[in-house]
């Protein structure tokens, strides 16, 4: 499966479970880890667990199997490693605190400090 239909693969099966402010964040090429990061919110920890769960049964009934999952006895916080992407559904109080969004929007170089060498 092409990494476009794995996407939207992951976000057709939030949808149709009500996850909230669902955002894929292409990190190719900044990140040796995986290719992209689709985030969401569920309402409760419930939510949250079903979404998660929602997310492997799709994989798997597209041929795909995780390679993992974390956070899934808790509920804040749960992660879905299907290689190619990494899906992290969490409580809006979580997702709030940890700004995973933030940390990819980043630009490459921020500043450049003068050093002795530029001189």
């Amino acid at each position: 499966m092409e990494l476009a239909q794995l996407v939207e693969l992951v976000r057709t099966s939030l949808d149709d479970m009500k996850a909230e402010d669902i955002q894929v964040i292409d990190i190719q090429g900044k990140s040796s880890m995986t290719d992209t990061i689709v985030l969401a919110s569920g309402t409760s920890t419930r939510h949250v667990k079903s979404l998660a769960n929602a997310v492997q049964v799709s994989a798997k009934d597209a041929g795909i199997e995780p390679l993992g999952s974390e956070g899934e006895l808790e509920g804040e916080w749960v992660l879905v490693d299907l290689n190619d992407v990494v899906v992290h559904v969490m409580l809006p109080a979580v997702r709030d605190f940890y700004k995973l969004e933030k940390i990819w929007e980043r630009p490459e170089v921020i500043e450049k400090v003068a050093t002795a060498e530029d001189e």
